[in-house]
Formats: structure tokens, sequence, C-alpha cells
């Protein structure tokens, strides 16, 4: 929360304290609540203590009340007033000169407000996307995009040192696949009657990669060795997909630190090690010429293959591998996988396995993200309809705008169901929640502009024209302006960005209010300025949340 809040409640707690020992000579009383009520007109602050301390001072609730308001001390403090309620609840009113602080500790901070040191510079590592390179980013991997960016952004504003990193499968399966489905269309292009086995990469990516290897090397790989002739496609043509990869998530506006190959844990031997640490850990057992890890010693529901009988290593190793890396060698203070439902079984298992290898797996975690459905005109759809194929990551951000897309893919928490409303997204309307924010930030600037031309700036604004600040909708909208470092702290510890979606989202509509209900320019010019002020504060806030978003804000609509 912002440190007045704290402030002040930490005030209120001392009041009540330092009364008791006036009323009661008591400093060992129990402890009580100070909370929010839902209705502020019923006080800033509810406390307890007189309900508390009932039984302990064997006297009625009120009349405690009315004796700890009456050793009560207000000086110094942001304490206005205390009223007693119903039975025995004490409820504090903040003064003006606390409403105006929070105003100007705002305009003080500027692009810093929201930020804290909560997670004191601790590491922490996130990967996300994670996309096989073998083919275009689909619609889950845009949420992934969108969801892992923001919450590393959201955890960076909490205060912590946050890596992005990207894991590139280029081993394995996938890659047999993609290397057995580049051969066949190459060799499609001289020799007749070649078919495409069913569980082949059917992708025009694939033909096009064969074409363009055809007009390098020609027919000269077509009499080559079936190793050597897929290892050159693979070679030719992985790494264009990978900088197509990083080049559709740039436009997306995702950066990562680290792009991790797969391949290099192989190469440097760290997969084998795994294997041997395995081994040596007492939960491996061979069956039917198998290496199995007893993975229903760590409460698995059942046990799995390590290496086949083949001496093939199951994809999981190098998953365990990387793991390892993450938490032993590199020692991130935590990894954070974003990873697709499908996912839930395979969690329980890779934390088993490096359990068993003596690492901290508690330091793992895992952000499970559910699938998104994208409709229009009310209807679910399955292709694009300007290719006719299944729409991608690149095909989506041609129709919507980026801002977007990754304010959408952030209104759900992670493990929800989605549905995209592709018409809502482009459409340039309150009920759209990017275009609500923005064309609130749009407005402020706006204002500020429209009065810098008549000579009225904030330049003018003294400290005491803050007190002014006195209606409802001033006070709900600068006690909401108060909470953005709370709602970045819940939204790190949560691993959930959509509550800073959420934030935004909320504070235009209380900008709009206020807006409605309080004309910024007066015939008071100190009112105008302090109202001006709290103008700014809102147009700080929101784009603070919005490049914590990677959204833009326009200064016109």
């Amino acid at each position: 929360m912002s440190q007045l809040v704290t402030t002040a409640k930490n005030q209120i707690e001392s009041i009540i304290k330092l009364s008791a020992n006036k009323a009661f000579s008591r400093e060992d009383l129990p402890q009580f609540a100070i909370e929010t009520p839902a209705n502020r007109e019923h006080g800033d602050f509810a406390v307890n203590a007189a309900m508390a301390w009932a039984r302990e001072l064997h006297a009625a609730p009120r009349a405690i009340a009315e004796k700890l308001i009456e050793n009560a001390d207000f000086s110094d403090t942001y304490i206005e007033k205390c009223e007693i309620a119903g039975p025995g609840f004490m409820n504090f009113f903040l003064s003006d000169k606390f409403y105006a602080d929070i105003v100007k500790d705002i305009l003080t901070k500027g692009d810093d407000y929201g930020k804290s040191n909560f997670g004191g510079g601790k590491r922490i590592l996130v990967e996300f996307v994670s996309a096989n390179p073998t083919g275009p980013m689909h619609i889950g991997n845009a949420r992934g995009g969108a969801l892992g960016d923001c919450l590393a952004s959201v955890l960076s504003t909490a205060g912590y040192n946050v890596e992005r990193e990207f894991y590139i499968n280029d081993a394995g399966n996938q890659i047999n696949k993609f290397a057995l489905s580049l051969d066949l269309r190459y060799l499609q292009l001289y020799k007749e009657g070649i078919e495409m086995p069913e569980d082949s990469y059917h992708g025009e990516d694939i033909i096009a990669h064969a074409k363009a290897f055809a007009e390098v090397h020609g027919d000269s790989f077509v009499q080559k060795s079936e190793e050597e002739r897929r290892a050159a496609l693979v070679a030719f043509s992985l790494p264009k997909n990978i900088e197509g990869l990083k080049r559709d998530l740039e436009k997306y506006r995702i950066n990562y630190d680290t792009w991790f190959k797969e391949s290099s844990l192989h190469e440097s031997g760290a997969t084998r090690e795994v294997i041997e640490k395995l081994k040596q850990s007492g939960h491996t057992y061979t069956l039917e010429d198998a290496l199995w890890f007893r993975a229903t010693d760590f409460g698995c529901d059942k046990d799995f293959v390590l290496v086949r009988a083949n001496g093939v290593p199951t994809y999981i190793v190098p998953d365990i591998a990387y793991h390892y890396n993450k938490l032993c060698v590199r020692k991130f203070d935590r990894a954070i996988d974003v990873l697709g439902a499908d996912h839930h079984g395979y969690v329980p298992r890779l934390k088993a396995a490096l359990k068993s290898l003596g690492a901290p797996a508690d330091r793992l975690d895992v952000v499970i993200m559910q699938m998104v459905r994208l409709v229009r005109d009310g209807e679910v759809i399955k292709a694009s309809k300007r290719s006719g194929k299944a729409i991608t990551l690149v095909t989506l951000l041609d129709e919507v705008p980026i801002d977007a897309a990754r304010f959408f893919f952030n209104l759900r928490e992670p493990n929800s169901h989605f549905d995209f409303d592709l018409d809502l997204a482009v459409s340039e309307s309150n009920n759209n929640p990017v275009f609500y924010v923005q064309y609130a930030y749009a407005r402020i600037c706006s204002i500020i502009r429209n009065l810098k031309e008549e000579g009225i700036s904030a330049d003018s604004l003294k400290p005491e024209y803050l007190n002014l600040l006195k209606t409802p909708e001033e006070r709900e909208l600068i006690l909401y302006l108060a909470s953005l470092t709370d709602e970045v702290i819940a939204a790190a510890k949560a691993y959930d960005p959509a509550r800073i979606t959420h934030y935004v989202t909320e504070l235009a509509t209380r900008f709009h209010k206020f807006y409605a209900a309080c004309r910024v320019k007066t015939e008071d010019e100190s009112l105008t300025l302090a109202r001006l002020a709290l103008s700014s504060a809102t147009g700080i806030t929101i784009k603070n949340v919005l490049n914590m978003l990677s959204i833009s804000a326009p200064e016109k609509m």
C-alpha cells in the first residue's frame, strides 16, 4: 500500500495503545484489527479494539470506546476525528492533509510511483512461450507471451531482479519430425510419388523452407545420405524459424534476456550427468531394458521412464537438466514457468526428479494457463478469415492492435478459460477496456494541455491548495490512487497480472466519475490548480501501469 496509508494505520494503532495506557493503565491488551469500511461515509478506517478488549477489561465495548476517544491525542497525525458506531466500533476519519500528501507523493515520484522494494532484489527467472521452433506461434503462445512478459514487469516493479527466458526445444522428437518433413518436401521437388506421413508437419512453412534450400543447393543433396541431407535441411531452416520467433515476439513487445537452447544441455553433457545423478539417488530402476524413475517415492501417482530401451532419453530428461541448471547452476532465487493446461501432470513429476537430485524444487513455481477461444460475431472461430488457416500470433496481430492483444490476454487470471472477442478488441468504445483506459489518459492530457494554453499550469500549485480536495469523488479517486503499490505487490505474490488490468480499468472509471462530478476549471484558481494536480497524479498512475504492461499511453485519441 502507499507508505502514507501505512503511516496512517500505524498512527491509529499508536493512538489507541497510548490512549489505553492512559485510560486503563494497560499495555498488554490483545491485538485488534484496523480495517477499511465498505462505505467511506462511516470513516476511512474502522477499529474493533473496544470489542476485542471487552472481556479483558470487564466493560461494555461502547464504554471502552468512549474512554479511548476521551484520552486520544490526534496531534501531529493524519487523523481528524473518531466516532463510535454500533455497539463499540471506532471509526477514524483522515484529515485533508492526508489526501493532499498522497497527491504530492505521486507528483514527486512521477515515473517511479507504484514501485517498491518488496522483492528485496531477489533474482527471479521467468520462462514463458518457449514454443517449438518447428512452426509459427499459436494463440496459446500469444496468451502466454502477454502473461509472462507482464508478470515479469509486475515482479520487477515490486522490487525483484527479473530475467526473461525462452527455452528453445531444438532437440528431440519434434526436431526429428521437422527434419523428416523438410526432407520429404525437398525430395518431392525432384521425385515423384513421395507421400507425407499423417503425423509429419504439413504447413506451408515447410514447403517454403524446402524450396529455399533447393534454390541454394539445387538437387545436390538428393543422392546424399538421409542423415546428411536432413542435418543440412535443419541447419538451414531452424535458424530462420528461431529468427522468425524473435522477430514476431519483438513485434509483440517482448524481449528476452536469454534464448536457452535445449541442444546446449546435450552438447555440454548436462543431460547425461542428470541421468547419472538420478541413478545415484537410489530412486531409479530398470524394467524391460528401460530406466525408470520411482516418482511414487515422492507422492506421484505413477513412475515414469527416463531412458527408453533403445537408449534414447525421454523428453522429460532435458527438462530436468534445464531446471536443475536454473536452480543449482545459475542459482536463481526463484524460477517461474508459464505453461499450458496440458502440463498439470508434468509438474509433479518434474519436481519429484529435482527433489531426488537435491535441488530446491520448492523454488520452482509454475503458472498454469488455460486455453483461449477466439470469438467473432458471437461465434467461436478456428481459422483466419484471410488465410483459411489456424490463427497464429502473427495473423492475430494483423487483425488486432498490439495494445488490445496484450491487455485482453491479461484480463483474466491465468488459470481461467478466456474468450477473446475480436470485434471488441478493435472497437473504439467504452466497452473496450483498453480503449476506455487510454481514453481516460488522453482526456487527462487534453485537460493539462488546454489549461496550459490558458496560462494555467501545475507549476503555480501551492501545497496547501490540495487541502481543497474534499468531495466524495475526489477522495475516492485519491484513495484508489494510493492503492497502486499494494496492488502491484498483490499481483506479484499471486503471479496474476490481471490484478493490474483490473486496477487501471477501475482507476479510469473513478477518474471519469470525478471528471463528471467536478469541473477541473473553476472560478477559484486554487481549486482549479488542486484538481489539475489530481488529474496529473491520475495521469501519472495510468501511464505507469500501461508502461508496466508495455501498452501505449496516447496523449491524443
